[in-house]
């Protein structure tokens, strides 16, 4: 490796691994919803007919399609917490003397966490002795960017990698095998998808594994379940 890139291969290695985990639940909605609404899509057209390619096509373009509305909803959001996070520092970063007054909210929430109506007051002198120390906590405090180590790109674009991989998985099969082949193993692959799923949901959720494992399938079994009717109701 040359000396003088290796740096810079440091540095976008370790900004790759930073949006990464900032957007690690972007990675997780986006791989659950394209798995879930593309195994709907497979399975009812699946149910309706028996060529493979007619399955293919209609679960690339559907797999696509979502990822790309996934993707500019993933950066709208990003970039609208961004804005708010912006704008709720423009307010800070006007000195308040009166933080600690009778009637400011930030007292009654001191009072109702056990804080000492004196100590209050001693808080309220300094501030007004010192009216730029609150604005200089509160910038110290907040992010004036709502960053989280990702911006909106970043985002966006976890999200749309997530959603188009995952989405791909049911539709796959139908590629490489007949599809009365293909249908079983949609299924098994798109099940350990979801297992996967279910597992990193509890651990971003701090929840039970066995539980949100076993939610995630039963959506996607709902999902599929519901293509096979309307493909049946189409075909008769």
């Amino acid at each position: 490796m040359n000396a003088s890139t290796a740096p810079v291969r440091a540095r976008l290695w370790t900004r790759i691994r930073r949006s990464f985990h900032a957007s690690f639940g972007d990675i997780v909605f986006g791989m659950e919803d394209g798995t879930v609404s593309i195994l709907g899509l497979v399975f009812g057209v699946a149910a309706s007919t028996n060529d493979a390619r007619v399955v293919l096509v209609a679960g690339v373009t559907g797999a696509v399609s979502a990822a790309i509305s996934m993707m500019a909803g993933a950066y709208l959001d990003a970039e609208t917490a961004r804005d708010q996070a912006r704008a709720a520092h423009a307010r800070n970063a006007v000195p308040d003397p009166t933080l600690f007054d009778d009637d400011a909210p930030l007292r009654e929430r001191l009072l109702e966490a056990g804080a000492a109506p004196a100590d209050i007051d001693a808080l309220s002198d300094v501030a007004r002795a010192h009216p730029g120390l609150p604005q200089a906590l509160r910038t110290v405090y907040a992010d004036p960017t709502g960053s989280d180590g990702a911006g909106p790109l970043a985002h966006a674009l976890w999200m749309f990698a997530a959603d188009v991989v995952a989405a791909l998985v049911p539709v796959v099969p139908f590629a490489l095998w007949p599809i009365d082949a293909a249908r079983y193993i949609s299924v098994a692959a798109t099940a350990l998808v979801l297992i996967l799923l279910g597992v990193g949901r509890a651990r971003i959720g701090k929840r039970r594994v066995l539980a949100t494992t076993l939610q995630t399938l039963a959506i996607a079994a709902a999902a599929g379940v519901a293509g096979v009717l309307v493909g049946k109701l189409f075909t008769g």
